[in-house]
């Protein structure tokens, strides 16, 4: 029986999951099935983590699985790296990645190199993981993307979920893979709900590194983005559905390595491509798919240049007004579209 609201019944083993629940669900499933893992990072201890990810984990295993730290990023990264290379699994957490820039050199120099530094001969399985991009009101400091700066990194793999089911299976997937894994979050999505099915929410649930998804079959155009700029995408294809444009929207997951056979096949399909992403233009994820696109054989296919809505090429104001203004809106996705279509 429909509920008196008149709202579809969600499927049968379908549940509400926010994104942070999500994240907290992978933890613990990993933590406690291999004892190598652990965690570290500010406040993830007895405060539950800053944006409460972690909340319950530490009274659950204890001082030596759930580790607060001094605010030092270099120091406690460059313990995470070490503890990798001696054969524990970290998952170093960076209260937003923008302080990951004090430990750039433990996460590029140390981590993502080694492995072939050493000529396979030393792993370095361990995630570093955090809030990137904007979040609401903090500025030029605590706004930047990183997906292009850590995507450009040989020896790294980065992912970029979007949904529950995304943050979920991407993580346990980046806990269990023998390679560093730099996971992109998003704070504004951390208590947004998402639909996840039972097998979702199963211990036994990952989602593949390097492998996009398509959340929204089209015919018309392409949209490819990562992140939160995903659901703005959806929302912009279901206005544009109203006038007959059907998009095809797809959520790359990963950064690197890159799904570009997904986009190719959508592009030879629709004709026509936009990208979108929070971060800047210039040597952007959008700019790596347009080039990607161009040297390869879906080049032919496109009917008229492939366009990129980015943030705006400015450090991120504090004014809410001017902050709306530097972050892609579902409006600027629409105009893109149109632009595209000659429509």
């Amino acid at each position: 029986t429909p509920p008196a609201c008149g709202e579809p019944c969600p499927a049968a083993g379908v549940s509400q999951v926010t994104v942070r629940d999500a994240l907290n669900q992978a933890l613990d499933e990993e933590l406690e099935r291999d004892e190598r893992v652990f965690l570290l990072g500010e406040e993830v201890a007895q405060y539950d983590g800053a944006y409460k990810i972690s909340r319950g984990l530490w009274k659950k295993y204890g001082d030596k699985r759930v580790i607060d730290t001094p605010i030092s990023e270099m120091g406690f990264t460059g313990i995470a790296v070490g503890a990798a290379m001696a054969g524990l699994r970290p998952v170093c957490e960076f209260m937003t990645f923008n302080f990951s820039m004090q430990a750039i050199d433990q996460v590029i120099n140390s981590a993502a190199k080694t492995c072939y530094m050493s000529a396979g001969s030393i792993a370095v399985p361990i995630v570093f993981r955090g809030p990137n991009g904007a979040s609401a009101g903090v500025a030029a400091q605590h706004s930047q993307c990183f997906a292009a700066w850590y995507g450009h990194c040989p020896g790294l793999k980065v992912v970029s979920p979007w949904s529950s089911e995304d943050a979920k299976g991407l993580l346990k997937a980046s806990i269990r893979d023998d390679n560093p894994v730099v996971m992109l979050e998003n704070e504004l999505l951390y208590g947004v709900p998402f639909e996840m099915s039972e097998q979702a929410q199963s211990k036994d649930f990952v989602v593949p590194i390097g492998k996009a998804k398509i959340e929204r079959q089209g015919t018309h155009v392409t949209l490819v983005s990562h992140s939160r700029p995903v659901g703005h995408c959806l929302e912009a294809a279901a206005v544009l559905a109203k006038e007959g444009v059907e998009c095809e929207v797809i959520n790359l997951r990963t950064i690197r390595p890159m799904d570009i056979e997904t986009v190719e096949a959508s592009v030879v399909k629709t004709n026509h491509l936009v990208t979108v992403e929070g971060g800047w233009p210039q040597f952007g994820v959008g700019a790596e798919i347009c080039a990607r696109i161009m040297e390869g054989s879906a080049f032919n296919y496109l009917d008229a240049p492939a366009v990129r809505v980015t943030g705006a090429d400015v450090p991120m104001p504090y004014a809410k007004n001017l902050e709306d203004n530097c972050i892609p809106q579902v409006k600027d996705i629409i105009f893109a579209v149109k632009k595209t279509l000659n429509i």
